[in-house]
């Protein structure tokens, strides 16, 4: 009864530090398109389907919440199979924030396996990668800012701020579509985070040995858009599915019934 106490009252926090609650809704839909994602050769376009997708990261309360309805989740009972030795490291406890870490800041510190059993304990899944890229194109006023150098700038800016992670979730823009965090405050996990490759042949080589692996999509990396994408997909290439990491959340998705 006290633990789920506790929780009922960091939700509070988090309703009244973030402006949520009260009916606010927590998802929006996402139109469905196409888009030419980093990897895509020859110009080749990747059609994304409708989908909701959360407005906000998930965050330490919100996580905390999940832990208590799902011990077997919580830093002493997870398998290091699911989760590495940094799972929830900087927590004090099970059930337990550490000290100076705000409830409404996005939860890190997670691995893939436990991003996707929270999602689906909330009906919901983690978007695919080029659901994530799909959403991440868009600016405040466009929902293809490709061409836009400002923006991009400022994204390129804020992977290069130390410690975004412990600022409050919805504290940058909300995108075209309505969505806050897209950038400037976590690295986020997908669905297929590590389904990708850039092979020689996309580059149109066949220098196969030296390419499979994300860095070669440096080689594409023309314009701010295209380098900012590279640092997301090198960084995904990068970690594994129990890999841990302070500056990586993630946030839900679902489809939409139809």
């Amino acid at each position: 009864m006290m633990r789920r106490t506790s929780t009922i009252l960091l939700g509070l926090v988090l309703m009244a530090s973030t402006g949520l609650g009260q009916g606010s809704p927590t998802m929006t839909v996402i139109q469905g398109g196409a888009f030419v994602p980093l990897y895509g050769s020859d110009s080749a376009e990747v059609a994304v389907a409708e989908f909701e997708l959360d407005i906000y990261p998930v965050t330490n309360a919100e996580f905390l919440a999940f832990l208590s309805e799902n011990p077997k989740w919580q830093r002493s009972q997870a398998l290091r199979l699911f989760a590495d030795g940094n799972y929830l490291a900087q927590w004090a406890g099970d059930a337990e924030l550490g000290t100076g870490m705000d409830p409404a800041a996005p939860i890190t510190s997670i691995s893939w396996f436990a991003a996707k059993a929270y999602c689906a304990c909330e009906d919901k899944r983690l978007p695919t990668m080029d659901e994530w890229e799909y959403v991440a194109m868009a600016s405040p006023t466009a929902a293809n800012a490709q061409a836009d150098s400002v923006f991009n700038q400022w994204i390129i800016e804020g992977y290069e701020t130390p410690n975004t992670a412990r600022k409050k979730v919805g504290g940058n823009f909300a995108n075209f579509w309505g969505i806050h965090d897209m950038h400037g405050l976590v690295w986020e996990w997908t669905s297929d985070f590590n389904s990708v490759l850039i092979s020689g042949e996309s580059r149109k080589d066949n220098d196969l040995d030296t390419s499979l692996f994300c860095a070669a999509g440096a080689v594409g990396a023309s314009d701010l858009m295209n380098y900012a994408a590279f640092m997301r997909y090198a960084f995904r290439g990068s970690i594994k599915a129990n890999f841990s990491v302070r500056t990586l959340g993630f946030r839900c998705a679902r489809n939409v019934e139809k």
